[in-house]
């Protein structure tokens, strides 16, 4: 189990540099405004699908952890939620399986 661990830490950093890349570039060239981000997110069909998307994967992973957290009583694993919302679904969901399989004393 050890090893899985490291995978989903390796993704949880990978999910929270690479996506954060491009916003920061986004924002370099833009300006900070999440208003334009959020218009630029449905320039297209396929984008507006792809917001869609991700954001009922966040709110599907958001449910799981919440009910991970209520019934196994791993607060830590909380902090899957604030990833997810502020990064994104590529750090959230590799993070919680992280926090979900550490040894328990």
């Amino acid at each position: 189990m050890p090893s899985l661990r490291h995978v989903y830490l390796a993704l949880a950093v990978i999910g929270a540099i690479w996506p954060m890349y491009y916003f920061i570039s986004w924002f370099l060239e833009f300006g900070f405004s999440l208003t334009a981000m959020a218009d630029a997110w449905h320039v297209n069909d396929a984008t507006s699908g792809l917001v869609w998307d991700l954001t009922i994967a966040a709110v599907a992973l958001t449910t799981w952890v919440l009910s991970e957290t209520y019934v196994r009583k791993n607060w830590i694993a909380l902090w899957a939620i604030p990833a997810t919302w502020c990064i994104g679904v590529s750090c959230g969901l590799p993070l919680f399986l992280f926090l979900r399989t550490r040894p328990i004393d």
